[in-house]
């Protein structure tokens, strides 16, 4: 790895950590050390990096703002990639917006609010980035990135440049092309808006964050709903039926405020997080005979 490092330091792609810890990194605040984490300045610097590794046979991710991930607590000896240079933002044509894939979410969307564009009020309490709402085709409130992106434009795994249509997307429930082809980087994203009252849009925001703020545990570290809803059932109520809500491992809780959240309450651990996750898993199955299906990835547990 030195030798990689010392590789990339020479071809200038960008801002280097090394040995850090992902506690930092991640909304649970959990995981182990990554040996190294890359910020390239340009798709160009990007594209170097990635020949860079794969030449030498060295692991990568594309690292949001961690927002849906589980690091184990292992070293991750590879290289992590952050588009966080990848932040141009423009209005254009009275609705539309072209942005950067590592935009902050959030913050896009109280952008578009104050712009008086309404759609993306349901992204305001989603702590992630552009690219990975995109990768996790990421909603709430019966919406999701999937109305409102127009295109994406990406790197593919042979280093070409290339726009993505809306439909090419193929966005379903927490699910998009790039999920099913890991390859391919979402680089940024034309978003179709519509006009509407920005004191309209901003109360809406308001009152979400109101019940947020009620009905989730957002006092401590987590990774938002940990399950995605099955069809005609909610993850939440499942998981609260079976008195699990409350249950502790360590210092993570199964909230007892809402049972999709599993909370680092107390310096928890990754392991003390992935047991909980794998025991409603499997007591909702036993149960219901459901396989709940996990909205946060598995990273560095092989």
């Amino acid at each position: 790895m030195d030798e990689i490092i010392k590789k990339i330091k020479e071809n200038n792609i960008g801002k280097l950590e090394e040995n850090v810890s992902l506690k930092k990194y991640t909304t649970y605040r959990v995981g182990g050390v990554a040996r190294c984490i890359v910020y390239p300045r340009s798709v160009t610097k990007l594209v170097t990096l990635i020949k860079i590794l794969k030449s030498s046979n060295i692991k990568f991710k594309i690292l949001g703002r961690g927002s849906n991930l589980l690091f184990s607590n292992k070293l991750y000896d590879g290289v992590l990639i952050k588009l966080d240079c990848f932040d141009d933002l423009e209005f254009f044509n009275k609705n539309k917006v072209r942005v950067g894939a590592g935009f902050s979410l959030i913050k896009l969307s109280l952008l578009t609010a104050k712009k008086g564009l309404t759609g993306l009020e349901f992204a305001a309490g989603i702590p992630g980035s552009v690219g990975g709402a995109v990768f996790m085709n990421a909603g709430a409130y019966k919406s999701d990135m999937g109305y409102i992106i127009e295109s994406v434009k990406v790197l593919t795994p042979d280093y070409k440049v290339i726009i993505l249509e809306n439909k090419e997307m193929n966005f379903h429930y927490r699910s998009s092309y790039l999920q099913s082809h890991p390859g391919y980087i979402c680089l940024e994203v034309i978003l179709k808006l519509q006009k509407g009252k920005k004191e309209a849009i901003e109360e809406v925001i308001s009152e979400r964050k109101k019940r947020r703020v009620e009905s989730q545990p957002l006092e401590y570290p987590s990774a938002g709903s940990v399950f995605r809803n099955p069809e005609n059932n909610y993850a939440g109520k499942l998981i609260e039926d079976l008195g699990l809500k409350g249950l502790i491992k360590g210092g993570a809780m199964i909230s007892d405020k809402h049972a999709n959240f599993i909370v680092n309450y107390k310096d928890a651990e990754s392991d003390d997080i992935k047991y909980l996750i794998d025991l409603c898993s499997k007591k909702v199955y036993d149960e219901y005979k459901i396989e709940l299906k996990c909205e946060q990835e598995f990273v560095n547990w092989e």
